[in-house]
Order: C-alpha cells, then structure tokens, then sequence
C-alpha cells in the first residue's frame, strides 16, 4: 500500500505538469522507477502502460477546452507511432542509456532557446506544410520509447520553439501521445510474447508502482486543458523553457550517478 500510495502521488504530480506543460510524466515516472532499481526497459514499459490511460484522459481535456490543431495532429500522431515502435523494439533487446546524452544535449539547448524566445515576445506563427512535423514525429516517438518520457520534451519543445502557439503545440502533443503509448506498449507486448524481450518478468514485481502511477494520473489528467487554455501565452513559453532546463539537469546528474 505505502509503494501505490507513493507512486499515485509522483504520478498525480506528474501528470499536473505534463498536462499542462506538454512533458514530464513520462521522465519523472521513468526516473523514480530508475532510482528504484527497475530495469529501463520494464520501466519504459510501465510507464508508457500507465500513460495509455492518462494520455486518454488528458487528450480528453484539451479536446474538450479546444487545444487541439487537428491539421497536424494526424502526421505527428501516425509518425509518432512508428518511431515509437522501432524505439520499444531497440529497448527490448539492448540498453537504451548509449542515446540519452543526446537527449539532455537538445533539451539543454532547446530550454534556451525557448526562454530567449519568450523574453523577444516574438508572436506565434503557423507551421507549414503539416507534413513537415512528420520526421519530428519519428524522433520524438524513438527517443520516448528509448528514454520512458522523450516525446513531450522533445516534440513540445521544437514546435514552440519552431514558433507555435504554446497551447495549441502542448494541446496537440498531448493528444498525439495516446496513439503513441498504445502503440509502444502493444510493441513491448508483441516483444514479450515473442521473446525478444528478456527481462520481462520484473513487470509482475512492480505492478503497486504502475497502479499508483495509473490512479494518479487519472486524477490530475482531466485539469490538463483547463491550465493549458487560461495561462498566459509568455507565462507558458517561460515554463516550457525553465521545465525543460529542469529535466535536462536531472537527466545529467543521473548520467552522471549523482542521484
């Protein structure tokens, strides 16, 4: 009980931030788990089975306050989803951390960007052609996969920094990411089954964790939509860069073996 009522609170407050924010669920979700000795690949996949019913619910929401721009959900959403699917094959079978100082190198630099971003209040512009978000899609879905929580920092990040507006970019991204986590976890699945995957049963051990994660989210996802519409656009260009200098901060102090 102590195990499901800690991680329904990291998975509540997760949640809050990624629902408002475009990221965080998945790399908070996925450092906790890490800290507590759980291999990368079961804790990727705990993760992204947690967040088959939170990203449901935040999508839910920004659909719902109108956060969604459909023109380019459709090309994020379906390359998001074959990037997420060769990421969860390659973390089946070796160790995904060779990739993640790549990572942390572009959430650094993109944190930056964004924050000068906001500080010229340059206003938001249209990306055209839909299409050219599609290789996005595949980076950012890899890197999920890979990392348990690369889609939000990656994806949200290039497209405010690309110019987007804040809302309608976490709004998008959010409702993207359902298809990616049900395609992900149907893979690690497809892995189990076949037995590409290796240490699969460390699953069963861990499953209070994923229920905490699960019932946490599920509280905070439906608020998602709400912050996202009612905070101020420099506001929430402010935050997307300061949270993502966060996260690559602590992603480098794990490389590192600092925490």
């Amino acid at each position: 009980m102590e195990t499901f009522l800690l991680f329904a609170t990291v998975g509540f407050v997760a949640q809050a931030v990624d629902g408002a924010l475009g990221m965080a669920y998945g790399v908070i979700s996925s450092s906790v788990l890490l800290a507590f000795g759980v291999p990368p690949a079961t804790a990727s996949a705990s993760v992204h089975g947690a967040e088959v019913f939170t990203t449901a619910a935040s999508a839910s929401s920004h659909i719902w306050h109108r956060n969604v721009e459909w023109r380019l959900l459709v090309p994020l959403a379906i390359a998001g989803v074959i990037g997420g699917v060769l990421g969860a094959y390659v973390l089946a079978g070796i160790d995904g951390d060779v990739i993640k100082p790549f990572v942390v190198g572009y959430l650094a630099v993109m944190g930056v960007y964004i924050l000068w971003r906001a500080t010229r209040d340059i206003q938001p512009k249209r990306i055209r052609p839909a299409w050219a978000v599609a290789p996005l899609g595949v980076v950012g879905g890899f890197f999920d996969a890979i990392g348990g929580g690369g889609w939000g920092p990656t994806v949200s990040s290039t497209l405010v920094g690309a110019g987007a507006e804040p809302r309608r970019a976490i709004g998008t991204v959010n409702t993207a990411e359902f298809f990616l986590t049900v395609a992900i976890s149907a893979t690690f699945v497809w892995a189990l089954v076949t037995g590409h995957w290796k240490d699969a049963d460390a699953l069963t051990n861990h499953a209070a964790a994923v229920g905490g994660l699960v019932a946490g989210g599920l509280l905070a996802a439906p608020f998602a939509g709400y912050i996202t519409k009612v905070v101020p656009q420099r506001a929430l260009t402010y935050a997307v860069g300061g949270l993502l200098l966060v996260l690559a901060a602590l992603q480098g102090l794990q490389l590192a073996d600092v925490i």
